[in-house]
């Protein structure tokens, strides 16, 4: 997948479509939603910062979806003040709506137009869209442009979806499961394209179930939980992750030996001094995103 250039001088994002430039592109205080008396999402306090690429965590049920719909317009709420990109999305413009990008799980449905003439079709829609035929190169569409929808596997339609959520080239990009039905290989590619569009200036909100590509895409993560926030910081902080108790491993002759430890340091050097070399085996770990976050929604469930 090709990489994006910077926003061009006098688009959008350069001539400071928000007032103010440093403020979060996307503030959420207090928010709540109810379905049959139940909370969804029960108080969420959340800042996205503009240009991170920030990642929802959370398990099947937990209020990510319908948090993530709630800042896209597209579901209403009970209580709390939410801004995104400086406008309330229970009142959106068009305006507003042309500066955000939408990718969500449901896809969408044309199955006679060509995945060429669909994304061409929907550029037309935005006042400033990329380059129909640069997208499609860029979700690594080109051999398949002259396909129709039907004709495509899940993985190739899925990158269609990836192409039209970034057709409007748009300030903020919300991401819901975009990997899913990618192989390995695709999935690196499209990280690829996500470190490009940051790197040019778009906010992005992913949701994901994959936490390898949370910890590789994000700068910020949060996890919700029973429709709260439990922990946000950077995937390496998470939970204490930096400074949590280590693991160092070796093997010592025909025993794999292991020790919890505060200070790896200095234990690796106690090692290597009654080492004639190298320590055979050796590894030092800590816990893994994957550990915390089973951790953090286990504790609320």
């Amino acid at each position: 997948m090709a990489g994006w250039p910077a926003r061009p001088p006098g688009s959008r994002w350069h001539a400071g479509a928000m007032s103010d430039p440093t403020a979060p592109a996307v503030t959420v205080r207090g928010l709540r939603r109810q379905y049959g008396g139940i909370a969804a999402v029960d108080g969420i306090d959340l800042d996205i910062r503009p240009g991170e690429v920030f990642a929802l965590l959370g398990p099947n049920g937990a209020g990510k979806t319908t948090t993530v719909e709630i800042l896209e317009g597209y579901r209403h709420r009970d209580g709390g003040t939410v801004a995104v990109l400086g406008i309330d999305p229970a009142h959106p413009s068009r305006e507003w709506r042309a500066r955000i990008g939408i990718v969500s799980q449901s896809g969408t449905e044309a199955a006679e137009l060509t995945a060429g003439e669909l994304i061409a079709h929907f550029a037309k829609y935005y006042p400033q869209p990329r380059d129909p035929a640069e997208t499609i190169e860029a979700v690594g569409l080109t051999a398949h442009a002259g396909k129709r929808l039907r004709q495509l596997s899940g993985g190739q339609r899925r990158r269609v979806d990836v192409a039209l959520g970034i057709i409007g080239h748009p300030d903020l990009l919300f991401l819901d499961e975009p990997t899913t039905g990618f192989d390995p290989e695709a999935r690196r590619q499209f990280w690829a394209l996500i470190a490009s569009l940051s790197g040019g200036g778009t906010t992005i909100l992913l949701t994901t179930h994959y936490l390898d590509e949370a910890e590789a895409l994000a700068d910020r993560v949060a996890v919700i939980s029973a429709g709260r926030i439990v922990a946000a910081g950077r995937p390496a902080d998470l939970g204490g992750r930096a400074t949590a108790t280590a693991t160092v491993s070796w093997q010592d002759g025909g025993t794999r030996r292991s020790l919890r430890t505060d200070r790896p340091t200095r234990v690796v050097a106690e090692l290597a001094a009654h080492s004639a070399g190298e320590i055979p085996g050796l590894t030092v770990t800590r816990p893994s995103l994957e550990d915390v976050y089973l951790q953090l929604i286990g504790a609320v469930r």
